[in-house]
């Protein structure tokens, strides 16, 4: 198992313990968190980032500032989904704070 992986795995126990109706998934061909049954966020492994349901604008906007983070385009033809994050691992000091933000605080 890769870093990336690994620090996503550590993350997802820490989050799972704080938001009790957040649950461990996978959607899309990636591992996930959904919440009441929705994705807010998952590891795209070929990048080893994580991605963010960010639907607060403010939030989101200061995700997308950080060098690396760009939206998710899960097709790869240039349709990227307006609220979600990707943020690479040169930011997993981020990673804990969007989780929270993405499973509504």
């Amino acid at each position: 198992m890769d870093d990336a992986q690994a620090d996503y795995d550590e993350l997802v126990g820490s989050l799972l313990a704080r938001h009790g109706r957040a649950e461990r998934s996978q959607m899309m061909g990636m591992p996930c968190v959904k919440r009441g049954g929705k994705l807010a966020l998952g590891f795209v492994r070929d990048e080893g980032a994580l991605v963010f349901k960010l639907e607060d604008e403010e939030e989101r906007e200061a995700a997308l500032a950080l060098e690396g983070a760009h939206l998710f385009d899960p097709s790869g033809k240039g349709h990227p989904f307006r609220e979600w994050v990707v943020v690479p691992p040169a930011h997993a000091a981020e990673w804990e704070r969007l989780g929270d933000a993405a499973l509504g605080g």
